[in-house]
């Protein structure tokens, strides 16, 4: 397949638009900002490359085209007019799942089947096959989404597959786990560099710190997985080839990290040291098992970020507001850390004893949540000698 040029977007969710857009523009990548996504434009080694470094997205999507449909005939011609042949091989398998927001045609159901027969219709006569034959679908996946918005539909080709907050190295989780790519956007929402020390302390499975590490040591979030579109006969194996190998030549293993992880429940941190170990982090970060009001320091200048448990199940409240009690009374006193603390509790700030310097508002999964930015003192400037 010779070389084009896509559009393309990335998806993430609610709040974490501008990261990821911060990511693309670092990556060299121009892009433009939406509700729930980024769009940009690039090839297969755009795509191979927004696969493997993005931190904070949780897709990599081609669209394939965009146009207004307010009747099914309408939405089944232009589907059909689009240039499958150029994506789809004979044999593909192309599932297609589909939304519908505020649009006249609100049956999705119905949108999936007539987008599904539109590219069915489109293949035969590309590929010469007689109607009452119905195509194999024996081959690799292309995952097609038809989602409509206020009558505009755009119709997606997925290139990632397992979404991107699946860095494989989770091994085990807890109760209720932070998903990678928000874990990653909490480290890249603060204002920690790589020689300040970081603190969990309420670690769970270890995702946060983990996270922390991959960060200062610029390993590519992506560098343990493999991707949807690298099964694509179209796709040349060289391009992830040498994306990977530049990511790997980027990162920086040799730099020493102040991570820390500490967490109550002893069965966590030995599973945050597993996870650590599984992706090659386990001399950059030190778990250790310890109760937030047992924790002390005798640093300056770090950054602490917490996701502690919410209190949302039955019975959980009070002991939920007993730990942000204990988390101010430990926390409070470090006049020179920065810390930032996820929560979808509003009342938090009462309970820790203090107001936040800001707040923003993101989403863990479907609940709304609050960071909680407590802004540290800065460090003193460091005056250049005079010769």
């Amino acid at each position: 397949m010779k070389e084009q040029t896509f559009n393309l977007v990335a998806t993430c969710a609610s709040g974490l638009e501008a990261l990821v857009g911060k990511e693309l523009r670092d990556l060299g990548i121009e892009c433009q900002v939406e509700n729930g996504r980024a769009r940009f434009k690039g090839d297969l080694t755009t795509i191979a490359t927004a696969n493997l470094w993005l931190r904070t997205a949780d897709r990599i999507k081609i669209v394939v085209g965009e146009f207004d449909a307010y009747t099914f005939d309408e939405l089944f011609e232009k589907v059909k007019a689009l240039p499958w042949e150029d994506l789809l091989p004979l044999d593909a398998e192309f599932p297609v799942s589909g939304k519908s927001i505020k649009s006249k045609l609100y049956s999705v159901p119905d949108c999936q089947a007539i987008t599904k027969k539109a590219i069915v219709d489109r293949l035969r006569l590309y590929y010469h096959r007689p109607a009452h034959v119905p195509l194999a679908e024996t081959g690799a996946l292309f995952p097609v989404e038809v989602a409509l918005l206020k009558d505009h539909v755009m119709v997606t080709l997925d290139t990632t597959g397992p979404s991107l907050f699946k860095r494989g190295y989770r091994l085990e989780k807890g109760g209720a786990p932070l998903k990678e790519n928000l874990a990653a956007a909490l480290v890249m929402l603060t204002n920690w560099r790589k020689d300040r020390p970081f603190v969990d302390p309420v670690c769970g499975s270890g995702t946060i710190c983990i996270e922390a590490a991959l960060i200062g040591h610029n390993i590519a979030p992506g560098f343990n997985r493999e991707f949807l579109c690298e099964t694509w006969d179209w796709v040349d194996a060289t391009i992830f080839e040498k994306v990977r190998t530049d990511a790997d030549n980027a990162a920086d293993y040799d730099i020493k990290l102040d991570i820390s992880g500490y967490d109550i429940n002893g069965k966590m941190i030995e599973i945050a040291k597993a996870n650590a170990e599984e992706i090659g982090l386990g001399d950059s970060i030190t778990f250790k098992q310890q109760a937030v009001k047992d924790f002390t320091t005798d640093k300056e200048y770090g950054v602490i970020v917490a996701n502690p448990p919410y209190g949302e199940r039955l019975g959980e409240t009070e002991t939920v507001q007993r730990l942000y009690k204990e988390m101010g009374t430990v926390l409070r006193p470090l006049k020179t850390w920065s810390k930032y603390i996820l929560t979808s509790d509003l009342q938090f700030e009462s309970f820790y004893g203090a107001k936040a310097t800001k707040k923003r508002k993101l989403y863990n999964g479907a609940l709304r949540t609050d960071l909680f930015q407590y802004w540290g003192t800065r460090p003193p400037r460091v005056k250049e000698e005079v010769e």
